[in-house]
C-alpha cells in the first residue's frame, strides 16, 4: 500500500470512465490526461504516457514532484504534466485537472471560437466564458504560458486550440462534471449555430452575477488550503 493509492484510483477511474465516453478521443486510444493535486504535498498523481486507458492499472499511474522528479509509477508520466503543475502552481483553488479531447468541445478548438454563457448552470458553476487557449505544441513550455496566461478568468473550463480541453476544479468530481458541461454546452451552441439564427447568451449582468458564486466558492477553498498550512 502506498500514501497516494487512494488518488491513484479515483485518476484511474475517472480516466477509464472519460475515455469509455469518448472524451479521450479514439476510445482504444491514449490521448487525454488526468491528474490530482496531492493534499500539503508539492505534488502530483498523473496518468502515465502511451498508455490505452482500458490496459491502464493502478501501478501505471505517476505521482511527480513540482520539479518533475518522479515519486511512484511504472511507467513514464504523461508528456502534459508541466502543464498540469503549471496550473496547480497559478491556480490555488484547484485540485484537479482534466485534459481532453471530446467532441463537440474540439470542434470550438479548431475554429478558434470562445464559447459564451448560454445557461445558468454553467455561468455559476465553469465561469461566465469559455475561452480559447492559443495553440502551442503538446508538452511545450509555450503551451504553459498560454495556458497560465488564460487562468486569471478564474473561470474553470478552456478550449486548447486545435488540440481539445482543459477542465480544473477544486475536486475530480466536479472536474469530471464540468468537462460533461462543457460537452453538453459546446453540443448546443453548435447545432444552434447550425441553423444560421442568432444565438442569444444570458446577459452580461446575469452571466457576472452567477459567476460571482462560482468565485466565492473559490475563495473558501483557498481559505481552506491557507489554513491548513497555517495549522503545520
Amino acid at each position: 500500500m502506498s500514501q497516494y493509492d487512494a488518488y491513484k484510483e479515483q485518476v484511474l477511474r475517472t480516466s477509464q470512465a472519460l475515455s469509455e465516453q469518448g472524451y479521450f478521443g479514439a476510445k482504444t486510444g491514449s490521448g487525454g490526461n488526468v491528474s490530482m493535486l496531492v493534499e500539503g504535498e508539492e505534488a502530483v498523481v498523473v496518468t502515465p504516457s502511451s498508455t490505452k486507458y482500458g490496459d491502464m492499472t493502478i501501478d501505471d499511474i505517476a505521482v511527480v514532484r513540482f520539479d518533475l522528479g518522479r515519486i511512484e509509477g511504472n511507467k513514464e508520466p504523461s508528456v502534459e504534466t508541466p502543464m498540469h503543475i503549471a496550473v496547480y502552481k497559478n491556480r490555488a483553488d484547484v485540485n484537479a485537472v482534466i485534459h481532453t479531447h471530446q467532441p463537440f468541445a474540439s470542434v470550438f478548438a479548431v475554429l478558434n471560437e470562445p464559447i459564451p454563457p448560454l445557461f445558468d448552470e454553467v455561468a455559476v458553476t465553469i465561469g461566465n466564458a469559455i475561452e480559447v487557449v492559443p495553440y502551442a505544441l503538446s508538452g511545450s513550455p509555450d503551451l504553459l504560458e498560454n495556458v497560465v496566461s488564460k487562468l486569471s478568468n478564474r473561470c474553470h473550463c478552456y478550449l486548447l486550440q486545435n488540440h481539445g480541453a482543459l477542465c480544473i476544479a477544486k475536486n475530480m468530481d466536479k472536474a469530471f462534471q464540468f468537462a460533461e458541461l462543457l460537452e453538453k454546452t459546446a453540443s448546443i451552441y453548435y447545432r444552434a449555430l447550425a441553423t444560421g439564427r442568432p444565438v442569444v447568451p444570458l446577459p452580461d449582468m446575469m452571466a457576472n452575477a452567477l459567476f460571482e458564486i462560482t468565485k466565492a466558492t473559490q475563495d473558501m477553498e483557498i481559505m481552506r488550503k491557507e489554513s491548513l498550512r497555517g495549522g503545520n
